[in-house]
């Protein structure tokens, strides 16, 4: 190795540990997340020195196989390039980087069945799922598509010479829209992604807010516009959780405040060297280019051809042009240090692309303090917040902590607070994970609850390790790395439901989407199917519920009763009644109602009396629909359908 080799800073030894840790033990697909401008390069670099087989390390543009070839050059090792673009289709080395559409294109090159390790850089650009199904929505569908259906590809190909074939991807942003986190298990002990991602594990993760404290990237610094922005609210992603360009240009195209916008960024950059603005669709950008000093300004777009852009990437990289403007295509794959000012012309439909955007600006620079970055769009992201799974349900929730009554972690889930209290939250599953020990613990007779579930199972793949060239004691030294990495495999996930649908014939719990029941495999009936066969039945009663009153009173008796009562829109109601004065009545009350109306599932309220109960009413959700049977002079309250998503708005149109 050459005495001018790169020195890895802690955390990228640490990253590098634990993937030699995690593929020492398991097959299974891998993730390393470092944040844009912390050195994944150089992570790669190592990796492939240590290495003992052969690695073909895949990029989706020349930019970055560039990049990633120069880094492992520095160490004063020889490797192959296989890229058209870069006008070399080299493959005899024992370490390859290439672009994957060329590497798709010449597959017979890699067809030998020596390849031990391949690392995909930006690994969130594709859409595998677990078995190698592939799934939709990216930059745009096609796009997507096309890049998942390379990339299956080349794994099938290196996987049909070598099953056990290591794979490990790397990203500053592990989520796709619309599609949540794209692994299943974080070595911190929780799941984070679907159960069929292709990815198993995140085996090491860089916090943002970490690389800034200890003066690995620049401080962003956001101002979010005061006087001149533009209204985006009342735009609706399209299904692939993208904004439709003819409506993005309804908001941008001729808007008056575009002239204040450029005026307000030139000002603000006024003692600045670099800056990045992000447009909305082209016809905004070349706008916003005629705004700009035309001697010191440039435009790139998808349309740019190949040499135009080279020419002004490099011109904007020496310093000779101050302002680029791009539209969708410099979020990654773009190395300026020297970028100090970020404005933000467009809505980001996820954090994880305002990241990726902000990220172009976070790289240490001499003489560069901070990265400003000046939002003119209102963009909701907090940069170093987390990504919840599921989308925002509404602008008023933020991320809050659920702790699960079962395992005690610590979930994180839209919601909302009162004060420190959290009142709501639209969590599902308990996202921690147990050692298999403790999960068939938990499901033997005596435990809190029977949860087993077939689905919660993950295969704890074994396999050859990748191999390393480091000593003995260089690997022992990576215990702490090795534990982390390694044992989320050895783990399964929490079955406590915070929301949940039960199966009528085995009365198991499964997910409100589920279509047939995870423990005894029976078709679950459809909540229309279900108001259907009441309404046809002659002493039955089905309301469409628009209120829920909760009332502490006394039944017929003069006994002490909490009376829940359910309003439809015509006015017509329905009861229930729970008595609260002895410890089994509120044991009843807490399973049998609270478990399926707190808004937020899961926490330790349970109220003392009728009372508490209803003055505490904001804490609990009315049901969709509600389904009664007569019973003698009385109707008693039976199914409650919760989380509709059904066709019907009234149980009348169900009937009909």
């Amino acid at each position: 190795m050459s005495a001018n080799a790169p020195q890895l800073r802690p955390y990228q030894t640490q990253a590098v540990d634990n993937v030699i840790a995690h593929f020492r033990g398991s097959d299974d697909p891998a993730v390393v997340v470092l944040p844009t401008g912390s050195g994944k390069s150089l992570v790669i670099a190592e990796l492939a020195r240590r290495a003992r087989g052969r690695v073909l390390v895949l990029a989706h543009v020349r930019e970055l196989v560039e990049q990633n070839h120069a880094k492992y050059l520095a160490y004063g090792l020889e490797a192959d390039i296989f890229s058209a673009g870069l006008k070399r289709k080299e493959s005899a080395r024992q370490v390859v980087f290439g672009s994957v559409q060329s590497v798709v294109n010449g597959l017979e090159a890699f067809a030998a069945g020596d390849f031990t390790l391949l690392v995909i850089d930006e690994c969130h650009r594709v859409a595998l799922r677990h078995g190698g199904a592939e799934s939709e929505t990216q930059t745009s569908a096609a796009e997507r598509a096309r890049a998942s259906s390379s990339y299956a590809q080349v794994i099938a190909r290196l996987r049909q010479a070598r099953p056990n074939l290591k794979i490990l991807g790397l990203t500053a942003t592990p989520y796709r829209l619309g599609e949540g986190f794209l692994y299943h298990r974080h070595y911190h002990g929780m799941v984070k992604g679907p159960e069929d991602a292709f990815f198993r594990d995140c085996v090491f993760e860089q916090p943002l807010r970490v690389m800034v404290r200890q003066g690995y990237l620049a401080e962003p610094r956001r101002l979010d516009a005061a006087l001149a922005f533009y209204d985006f609210s009342q735009l609706t992603a399209q299904r692939n959780g993208q904004f439709a360009e003819r409506d993005l240009n309804g908001v941008v195209q001729g808007n008056r405040a575009t002239p204040q916008i450029v005026a307000d960024v030139i000002e603000r950059a006024r003692d600045r060297e670099g800056v990045m603005i992000f447009a909305a669709t082209v016809a905004h950008a070349e706008e916003v280019l005629g705004l700009l000093p035309a001697e010191a300004s440039a435009l790139v777009t998808g349309a740019t051809p190949g040499p135009e852009r080279e020419r002004l990437i490099a011109a904007f990289k020496a310093r000779e042009l101050k302002y680029l403007v791009n539209v969708a295509v410099l979020t990654t794959g773009f190395d300026a240090p020297h970028v100090d000012v970020i404005a933000i012309l467009r809505p980001t439909e996820s954090v994880g692309l305002y990241q990726q955007i902000v990220g172009r600006g976070l790289r240490l620079s001499p003489g560069k303090r901070d990265c400003l970055v000046l939002d003119y769009a209102g963009n909701p992201w907090d940069l170093y917040a987390p990504e919840i799974d599921q989308v925002r349900p509404d602008s008023e929730s933020e991320p809050v902590q659920v702790e699960c009554p079962e395992c005690g972690f610590a979930n994180t889930f839209w919601g909302k607070r009162d004060g420190e209290l959290v009142i709501e939250h639209h969590g599902r599953r308990c996202q921690g994970l147990l050692s298999t020990r403790d999960a068939v613990d938990r499901a033997q007779p005596g435990a809190q609850d029977d949860r087993s579930n077939p689905e919660a199972s993950a295969g704890v793949g074994v396999g050859v390790g990748v191999g390393a060239n480091e000593s003995r004691g260089a690997a022992s030294g990576a215990n702490k790395g090795e534990g982390a990495a390694s044992g989320a495999s050895n783990k399964v996930q929490c079955t406590f439901r915070f929301r949940f649908k039960v199966c009528e014939q085995c009365g198991g719990e499964n997910d409100i989407a589920a279509r047939a029941c995870g423990h005894c495999g029976e078709r679950l009936v459809d909540p229309d199917d279900k108001l259907r066969d009441a309404l046809k039945l002659k002493h039955a009663k089905v309301l469409r519920v628009s209120g829920m009153q909760l009332q502490a009173t006394t039944n017929g008796r003069g006994v002490p009763r909490l009376k829940v009562t359910y309003h439809d829109e015509d006015g017509d109601t329905l009861d229930e009644w729970f008595g609260l004065e002895t410890r089994a009545q509120r044991h009843v009350f807490a399973r049998v109602f609270l478990r399926q109306h707190l808004r937020a599932p899961g926490s330790d309220w349970q109220p003392a009396s009728a009372e508490e109960a209803a003055a505490e009413a904001h804490r609990l959700r009315a049901p969709d629909f509600v389904i009664a049977r007569k019973s003698g002079r009385y109707w008693r309250l039976g199914e409650k359908l919760f989380d509709y998503a059904g066709r019907y708005r009234t149980a009348e149109a169900a009937g009909g």
